[in-house]
């Protein structure tokens, strides 16, 4: 082996660190502080693995994945006197869910409902988004609250909605995925 075979071998040993290192730097990605992303965090240990736990004045929503920890997410909340709070079960589960305004909600603002009072098919432009959970009460009838999407993510962290739980669609849909029928959510 001579030198000029010997040198190119060497060569990327030697630049080996230098590469790695200026490869882990593009990799590492800034991301901007988001409260209401998805975060694991500790949580009482006396809610039941698998539940969820909503603290509405907080604006977040909890699935308890072993005990004493969660992964938190951020919802919306009901607006002034349309906050739901209870105990409920998912009783169904729908992708692309459609919508229809409730009674009330046509009656408080028939500008913006009566025209969907025959509802509204599924999809992107649907205000309940990609997924819905609906909440049925403990004789087993629909509470009309749903923990759903959303097609307006900017209203995460704010009490706005008709009492429902909204979701950003990515959030959503990741715990449509993980939670079966019959789920217990509590609601404070």
């Amino acid at each position: 082996m001579n030198r000029r075979q010997l040198i190119s071998l060497a060569l990327p040993l030697i630049a080996a660190p230098s590469l790695a290192l200026a490869q882990a730097a593009k990799v590492t990605p800034v991301v901007a502080s988001d409260p209401y992303a998805p975060t694991e965090v500790a949580i009482r240990n006396d809610f039941e693995v698998g539940s969820i736990v909503v603290v509405s004045k907080d604006f977040f929503l909890y699935h308890v994945i072993a005990p004493g920890r969660a992964v938190r997410y951020g919802v919306a909340v009901g607006k002034d006197e349309l906050v739901w709070k209870g105990r409920a079960t998912v009783g169904r589960k729908v992708e692309w869910p459609s919508w229809t305004p409730t009674p009330d909600m046509i009656k408080r603002n028939p500008n913006a409902y009566a025209k969907y009072a025959d509802g509204m098919p599924g999809g992107p432009r649907n205000p309940l988004g990609a997924r819905a959970l609906y909440l049925y009460n403990a004789r087993g009838q629909d509470t009309a609250i749903r923990i759903h999407g959303t097609t307006e993510p900017n209203s995460i962290g704010r009490a706005v909605s008709n009492g429902c739980l909204r979701m950003r669609n990515e959030a959503v849909m990741s715990l449509f995925d993980k939670v079966p029928i019959g789920t217990p959510v509590y609601v404070y």
